[in-house]
């Protein structure tokens, strides 16, 4: 990895300062993006769903081309496939973990490869605790702070009902950034603390787009240059099924593919804005 050098606050980021528990100093490997970039925090569950991972996928994928980096917590689950999406989707990220940042303690063990290809691939790994310093229970509510503080919004994947996730968001809140939050299903343990986040007034997104508004971005150029998708074989199945709107479980029917299988096709079509369902009924968007 690339040396690691101590921060003080004059070479913070300027959000950073506004919170009101600064850290005195920050230890960085690598390369913190431009004051230019918007920093956008993507949390979630160490135990995510299949639905979960793939909701992170698509929406950091549909932000690439634009000045966004990804800050996350380097922590297994959702932190981890953000981590890995934004370094797909070519965008920086910026990793804070619950620990110092010398190779012998850096948490979890298991990211060690992933914290160094995001180094080498133009990020950063960002800690207030000392290099040697091995995680506690008490370091990772800490750091997210840290997280919270470092980004213009906090966008959260899935959090169940006691989710260490809710801490961010709250966090978030306190600080005056924005909360996204991406809605799950009313049956799943993973996203009970997600939809009681929307309920409090946390902003829903359904796609990259939604994402990229909130934050501020002209997207009316980009969706003018998407003239041919590229769609999976099973999405182009639905979307020509869909010549007409179907009931969801008429057009379930039809797929011809195991139920789960075929609601997680159609959320994450939602997600990705290519359907729209209302009151039972799918329509093409």
């Amino acid at each position: 990895m690339d040396e690691m050098r101590k921060l003080t606050p004059e070479e913070f980021p300027r959000e950073l300062l506004e919170i009101p528990d600064v850290p005195e100093h920050l230890y960085l490997r690598g390369i913190l993006p431009s004051p230019e970039t918007t920093l956008l925090a993507i949390v979630g569950s160490r135990k995510y769903s299949s639905y979960g991972k793939d909701v992170c996928e698509e929406l950091i994928a549909g932000l690439s081309g634009y000045d966004i980096a990804i800050v996350s917590g380097l922590a297994l689950g959702i932190d981890s496939i953000a981590h890995q999406a934004a370094l797909r989707a070519g965008l920086k990220t910026i990793a804070v973990p619950g620990s110092g940042l010398g190779k012998d303690v850096l948490y979890p063990a298991s990211n060690f490869h992933l914290a160094e290809k995001i180094v080498s691939e133009g990020g950063a790994l960002l800690s207030e605790f000392e290099p040697d310093f091995k995680a506690t229970v008490w370091s990772f509510p800490q750091r997210n702070r840290i997280m919270a503080g470092l980004s213009r919004a906090v966008l959260i994947i899935e959090a169940a009902e006691r989710s260490g996730t809710l801490i961010t968001a709250r966090m978030a809140l306190d600080y005056n950034r924005d909360v996204y939050v991406v809605p799950t299903s009313i049956f799943s343990e993973s996203g009970k603390g997600s939809n009681a986040l929307i309920r409090q007034g946390a902003m829903p997104v359904l796609s990259s787009a939604d994402v990229l508004q909130e934050l501020g971005f002209d997207i009316s150029q980009t969706e003018k240059a998407k003239t041919s998708p590229d769609y999976s074989d099973e999405e182009k199945n639905v979307l020509t099924l869909l010549k007409d709107p179907l009931g969801r479980d008429e057009l379930i029917r039809a797929l011809a593919i195991e139920t789960s299988k075929a609601n997680m096709l159609l959320s994450v079509m939602e997600i990705k804005g290519l359907i729209k369902e209302q009151w039972g009924v799918v329509h093409r968007r």
